[in-house]
């Protein structure tokens, strides 16, 4: 299964900072990192969402 295109969006402001790639037969649960959001100037929660087509 090839790797799929996501969009790791901050849980705070809601703006989407990074773009990545994600193989969901080896994690199929959503990802969650720490990542530094550029509009709250500090280190959030990233929430994966869905890359639209």
């Amino acid at each position: 299964m090839p790797a799929t295109k996501i969009i790791m969006r901050c849980s705070d402001c809601g703006a989407n900072n990074y773009y990545t790639e994600k193989n969901r037969q080896n994690s199929p649960n959503k990802m969650t990192l720490k990542k530094h959001c550029q509009r709250c100037r500090k280190h959030t929660e990233h929430e994966e969402t869905r890359l639209k087509k």
